[in-house]
């Protein structure tokens, strides 16, 4: 079952991009003791993301864009989270 932040992460998104695929993996567990844990279950996570909004935009473009849609999970609630954000094929 997803945790509160995983749930949130995926109503944000949802809500911003209306992704045509839209993956968030915690990847937590395989990173428990190391830097960033902080216990919760939910401190690293990767996000697999498509959705039209980023055709014709640059790797970093997309991934600021995603950044920004979460808000203050990167970095204050996340500690670890990686992006793969792209465009639909045609």
């Amino acid at each position: 079952m997803a945790g509160p932040v995983q749930q949130e992460m995926e109503r944000l998104l949802t809500a911003a991009f209306a992704p045509t695929r839209l993956e968030v993996i915690n990847d937590s567990a395989k990173h428990h003791g190391h830097a960033g844990d902080d216990g919760s279950g939910e401190s690293h996570f990767t996000v697999v993301i498509e959705a039209p909004a980023f055709a014709g935009k640059s790797r970093l473009e997309r991934q600021r864009m995603v950044n920004r849609a979460l808000g203050d999970i990167p970095g204050e609630r996340v500690h670890a989270l990686s992006i793969q954000a792209s465009a639909p094929t045609p």
